[in-house]
């Protein structure tokens, strides 16, 4: 374990915590000079639960995304082959224009119902005995089927206006969020993630192969349909209140896995710690862009990202070669 790295990422991600809680500061100076009570407000009614939201969305995404990478052995498994973020985003657009939901948290119960039929799916579609291998196969035929289901269904939406009012939302967003959605986000999701910290050794164990883990009496079935049901319940929770954000769970523990030496059991913690800096940073992205230019915090990881993917696969190739 490289100590100086991760004393860096956590002073990191502390500081980007206080600089997106503050910005921009001005405005919350002169309203404290003027009416102390407004300023509480503003802060714990419209930052708090943005800083809330961005902190731990990040973290669930970095966090899953490394149990999904060290459950695979694959650096390029992220938290969205599960289905559940399509699934989810596919339940909030059914929601929103074929039932009337306007409420947010009307609409993150659609979000979650979604999410829930698409882990349904994924089980009953990998049979109860299922190798890793098949529920990879299984989720990624979801995540498909949802993602096109969604398509239809904003071009079937009453609104001629549906693709461009769910843009923000699909793109992942966290403008406008309330302590109640926060919470309705959160607090599943890190019951989950809480859950998958227990499979550390398991996933460390696992890496040295299925039959090494068996035989110190871990069960990598069993463990494997753990991991990949919980993190659909994580990832499924955030993304029906923030919409999907992607390239967060591949970079994050890639960045983790580097700083613990290639421990992929261990570097869960450091993930969720690297991935809500991600997230801290590309939503602080957002809010310093030009006045009247609303940007979705996903489109500005899918541009980050995208290099950084592209050099991992590179990286991966030259290895495979050598």
């Amino acid at each position: 374990m490289r100590k100086a790295p991760i004393f860096l990422i956590l002073a990191l991600t502390l500081l980007l915590a206080a600089f997106h809680l503050a910005t921009p500061l001005s405005p919350l100076l002169d309203l404290r000079a003027q009416d102390p009570s407004v300023a509480a407000l503003l802060l714990t009614e419209i930052r708090l639960p943005r800083l809330l939201l961005a902190a731990g969305y990040g973290a669930v995404l970095g966090m899953t995304g490394a149990a999904l990478q060290a459950l695979f052995a694959n650096p390029l498994a992220s938290p969205d082959i599960t289905g559940s973020s399509s699934g989810a985003a596919l339940g909030a657009v059914i929601g929103g224009y074929f039932f009337g939901a306007t409420g947010p948290l009307v609409l993150a119960m659609f979000g979650a119902g979604g999410a829930a039929v698409a882990l349904v799916a994924l089980l009953l579609l990998a049979g109860r005995r299922s190798d890793t291998a098949t529920l990879l196969l299984a989720g990624l035929a979801i995540t498909l089927a949802a993602g096109a289901a969604t398509s239809l269904a904003l071009a079937l939406a009453p609104s001629p206006f549906a693709f461009y009012d769910s843009f923000d939302w699909l793109m992942g967003s966290f403008v406008d969020r309330s302590l109640p959605q926060a919470a309705a986000a959160l607090v599943p999701a890190g019951l989950a993630c809480a859950l998958l910290v227990r499979h550390v050794k398991a996933l460390d164990m696992m890496a040295l192969g299925e039959d090494v883990a068996a035989s110190t009496g871990y069960r990598p079935r069993r463990i494997g349909t753990e991991i990949i049901v919980l993190s659909a319940i994580a990832v499924g929770a955030c993304v029906s209140v923030c919409g999907a954000i992607g390239f967060v769970g591949l970079i994050a523990p890639f960045v983790a896995r580097q700083i613990m030496r290639g421990h992929p059991g261990r570097a869960l913690p450091w993930a969720a710690l690297v991935g809500s800096a991600l997230m801290l940073a590309a939503d602080l992205g957002v809010r310093l862009a030009p006045a009247g230019r609303a940007i979705p915090v996903g489109v500005l990881t899918t541009v980050v990202g995208t290099p950084l993917f592209i050099w991992i696969v590179v990286s991966m190739r030259r290895r495979l070669a050598a």
